[in-house]
């Protein structure tokens, strides 16, 4: 894929059934049973409710990838941020530059946004992602901890 095949855009609501099985892709990439009915749901209440932000990658192909931001706040910096909390690229798209265009992409919006910084979580093994992030300039944490309390 040549780079000016790509284009990343915010998603809208008739975008629904191009990122629906994207979603529901990337949830199995995390071990959590294939349910597009519930993803589709999932999604179509995001983009109404206006809630969260969702770039859409698409080739000549159609929809190869996808980042989702839901917006927060540092009480510390007293500005907004970004949780970059989904990325996904379809696995036929993977290598050719997909991620790298959604993190831009997503680093291009909050700049617009006025947010002081975007966060991500992944896990310790997805080392290729890790790779990726580090090679965009994302830096990894080491002074905090990151805690979790299952409700």
């Amino acid at each position: 894929m040549q780079p000016s095949d790509l284009q990343v855009r915010g998603a809208a609501a008739a975008d629904l059934e191009l990122i629906a099985p994207l979603f529901d892709a990337y949830r199995r990439f995390y071990r959590q049973a294939s349910d597009l009915p519930r993803g589709r749901s999932f999604i179509r209440a995001r983009l109404d409710l206006k809630d969260s932000v969702i770039l859409l990658a698409l080739d000549q192909s159609g929809a190869v990838g996808f980042t989702q931001l839901y917006p927060s706040f540092s009480s510390v910096s007293m500005a907004r941020i970004f949780i970059l909390n989904d990325l996904f690229v379809a696995p036929e798209a993977r290598g050719s530059g997909v991620g790298s265009a959604l993190l831009a992409a997503a680093a291009d919006f909050g700049r617009q946004a006025g947010a002081c910084r975007l966060a991500l979580t992944t896990e310790t093994t997805n080392t290729v992602a890790q790779s990726v992030y580090e090679r965009m300039g994302w830096v990894r944490d080491t002074a905090f901890y990151t805690y979790e309390l299952t409700l």
